[in-house]
């Protein structure tokens, strides 16, 4: 071999051109049998960007640890709750990793190839019929090298993109699910805040429902014991006979009521917005009496609202008007038509601007007479002229010849305790100077002392 080389100067080049050659080779991928290192296409940065995905898809769905306690065990709980109420929507993304992994063993096992390849390539030695036949050789070698080079960059770059569009792919998830998270944990906390607030205000109605009934009860105690040590004191004093009860004056007055009442009394809109405040307080009630319901304001305005109700009229003609409405009202007399009713039989009691047409001594019976036809905790209401407004005797009380006097309300407030009432409210209704303007030219304690409202109202519940 070394005779025809000397001989032949092309083949001589051909060797010296093949031993430059491999010595290159050797420099950039040395034998390893030689103990030199092997400088081929380093895999770590693939392995370390493998070992991250698979360390990234086995952290979907796991809880990350906080420090122990009630409210750590709480958050673990929910978290748990909202991996598994989750798992379907992650599932693809899990599947969709585990590919990429996949793609990333296979491009690591085919550089791994290529770099053996490349070591047994350097290693072979060249035979000179190879050399003859091949001709150009470093044409070759650089050809083949650049194409190798460039597949190598475009499988990294296409590596590349692939990892930056899975971790970008991740992340995306990562925040949908967080959001997702933060959403579920803000409607669990709405929804705990309802239920508490729910829980409180239903503990505190039912602590006020029992309270009202403890007073309720120790009202009655209180009442009946009043009521007993009373009687124990007037025991020897004999009781006077009661006189007989009627409305009005001994000689009745025969006055066309209806007109009178449009005149005097007002208009039936203008009654009505004044009972309007009647409506809440008689709200659920099944069973109310009106004494003395006149042209029927009241019983229009507890129809309306759902609040059955019926009234008792001295006057034909009214009780006819009443029924004309499609009202329930019959003519009576109303003392007659409570003493024929059933005790305890009614849930309420409405008498407006009635107890001022009777005796003195009527007006007690009345209170008594409708405590005893009451449900326990049924509601009265009596409203009349306030006789601590002066202006009531100046216009409107003497107009009606049927009025006989006026109850003050302390008198009133009285008959109720009296009577076995409790819960009592007194309420004044039309200030003076709403209907008579020169009351509003006095001084202000003068106006408010002796000018006051015009009606009140005295309200109780029978115990």
């Amino acid at each position: 071999m070394a005779a025809s080389s000397e001989s032949d100067p092309k083949l001589a080049e051909l060797s010296d051109l093949l031993r430059e050659i491999r010595e290159r080779v050797r420099e950039r991928h040395p034998d390893p049998a030689t103990g030199g290192p092997v400088r081929l296409a380093d895999t770590a940065p693939l392995l370390h960007a493998r070992d991250a995905a698979l360390g990234k898809s086995a952290s979907i769905g796991k809880v990350n640890p906080r420090p122990g306690g009630l409210l750590n065990s709480a958050a673990q709980a929910v978290k748990r709750a909202v991996s598994r109420g989750l798992h379907w929507h992650v599932r693809e993304q899990v599947e969709f990793n585990r590919a990429v992994v996949a793609a990333l063993d296979a491009a690591i096992g085919a550089i791994d190839e290529t770099n053996r390849s490349l070591v047994e390539l350097a290693s072979q030695p060249v035979k000179s019929e190879v050399l003859r036949e091949t001709g150009d050789l470093r044409a070759h070698w650089v050809a083949w090298r650049g194409e190798w080079e460039r597949k190598l960059g475009a499988n990294e770059t296409q590596f590349l993109r692939g990892l930056a569009d899975l971790q970008g792919a991740f992340q995306h998830r990562a925040t949908l699910m967080e959001s997702n998270y933060r959403d579920m944990v803000a409607a669990q906390h709405r929804d705990f805040e309802g239920a508490l607030e729910r829980s409180g205000r239903e503990i505190q109605g039912r602590l006020w429902e029992d309270l009202e009934k403890i007073q309720h009860r120790y009202e009655t105690i209180i009442h009946s014991e009043l009521r007993l040590a009373r009687q124990r004191a007037s025991a020897l004093a004999p009781e006077p006979a009661p006189a007989p009860v009627h409305a009005g004056h001994d000689a009745p007055v025969r006055i066309d009521y209806l007109k009178f009442a449009e005149k005097f009394r007002g208009s039936e809109e203008y009654v009505r917005r004044g009972q309007e405040f009647y409506v809440e307080r008689f709200a659920g009630r099944k069973n109310v009496l009106d004494l003395g319901c006149g042209r029927g304001e009241f019983l229009e305005l507890m129809r309306e609202h759902g609040t059955g109700a019926r009234g008792i009229e001295q006057s034909e003609e009214l009780a006819a008007l009443c029924r004309a409405k499609g009202l329930d009202a019959s003519a009576g007399e109303m003392f007659e038509h409570l003493r024929g009713l059933e005790d305890q039989s009614l849930d309420g009691i409405f008498c407006s601007q009635v107890v001022e047409h009777l005796p003195p001594y009527a007006v007690p019976e009345l209170i008594r007479l409708a405590h005893a036809k009451l449900a326990p905790r049924g509601l009265l209401a009596v409203e009349t002229p306030n006789p601590e407004c002066l202006a009531i005797f100046a216009t409107h009380f003497y107009l009606d010849p049927t009025h006989t006097r006026p109850v003050p309300p302390a008198l009133l407030a009285f008959y109720f305790e009296e009577s076995g009432f409790g819960r009592l409210e007194t309420h004044r209704f039309a200030p003076a100077e709403d209907s008579i303007a020169a009351v509003k030219d006095l001084p202000e304690s003068v106006r408010q002392t002796f000018f006051g409202s015009m009606d009140y109202a005295v309200l109780g519940l029978r115990l």
